[in-house]
């Protein structure tokens, strides 16, 4: 059995576009709580620590299941953006991003009755364009709510493609979820069938 801990549309389609059977179970995760206890985490080590921590709380009670937990981590400058709380934070993010390079920071975790038993991280380096502030309120008013569910407050796979210039990186990732490594791995452990 293959658990996805989380409840991502984007994560859950991936895996069903992939045609994988699965359930979605959300983890009892506080993501924002652990970041603020652990200040001193790199981007890196931030989205390696939050997919493990949501793949092993849906493991313990799940046993004999394979869990995959997964996280991203926006880099910009030294600081950490997570998703944006409403429509006036995505525009603060966006306008700090508007024509920088950041890095995204995804991680695949999968456990198996509690623990860990994979890892994978993937960076993109995103550059965003210098888009103006008529662009930045049409996207806003495109996206709607939609713009509080993604780091840094786009999603590729929408409108959110607009906002960029260069991406050097896993598209997949990028959405959230690597699925080659992650698929290899599933096909390894005989998850899936090879």
């Amino acid at each position: 059995m293959i658990i996805l801990a989380s409840t991502s549309p984007t994560r859950r389609a991936l895996l069903a576009n992939a045609g994988l059977r699965y359930e979605s179970i959300a983890p009892d995760i506080d993501e924002k709580a652990l970041l603020q206890r652990n200040p001193h985490w790199t981007p890196a080590e931030a989205s390696r620590r939050l997919a493990k921590s949501k793949s092993v709380d849906v493991s313990q009670h799940h046993p004999n299941a394979i869990v995959i937990g997964a996280d991203q981590v926006l880099a910009c400058e030294g600081q950490i953006f997570g998703k944006p709380v409403d429509a006036d934070h995505c525009r603060e993010q966006l306008t700090y991003l508007r024509g920088k390079d950041h890095f995204l920071i995804s991680s695949v975790v999968c456990a198996l009755n509690g623990f860990s038993i994979w890892a994978y991280a993937q960076t993109a380096t995103m550059t965003m364009r210098n888009f103006s502030d008529a662009f930045l309120v049409d996207y806003l008013q495109s996206a709607g709510p939609r713009c509080t569910s993604s780091v840094g407050g786009y999603q590729l796979e929408n409108q959110g493609i607009q906002l960029f210039d260069n991406i050097d990186g896993d598209y997949f990732a990028i959405l959230g979820l690597p699925m080659i490594p992650l698929l290899n791995f599933l096909r390894f452990v005989k998850a899936i069938p090879s």
